[in-house]
């Protein structure tokens, strides 16, 4: 079974209400023994025009486990103090292996 991953590219509009996100959505990290690949960190772009804010990656053992994370009770809680504080895309990806 191939492993997953969650990609998220957050910008912050409202500081405060995003730390309280980020405690959260740690909580479902824990939780969901997730590994985090990337939490923010220097961004350097090598080719074309997106200039991401900040990048989140975490890894999974399957699409399933993933899907899990994103819709625990956790996360839909994280997801409900995210509201108003920024701008977050976010997709599963498989992996290779």
């Amino acid at each position: 079974m191939p492993k997953a991953y969650i990609i998220s590219e957050v910008k912050t509009t409202h500081l405060e209400q995003m730390l309280k996100y980020r405690e959260w959505s740690g909580k479902a990290i824990a939780e969901h023994g997730v590994t985090p690949l990337v939490r923010g960190g220097a961004i350097e772009v090598l080719e074309g025009s997106w200039h991401p804010e900040r990048m989140v990656v975490l890894g999974f053992d399957s699409v399933e486990k993933a899907r899990a994370f994103y819709h625990s009770e956790t996360y839909t809680h994280a997801k409900t103090l995210r509201e108003g504080a920024g701008v977050l895309n976010m997709i599963i990806v498989e992996g290779v292996a």
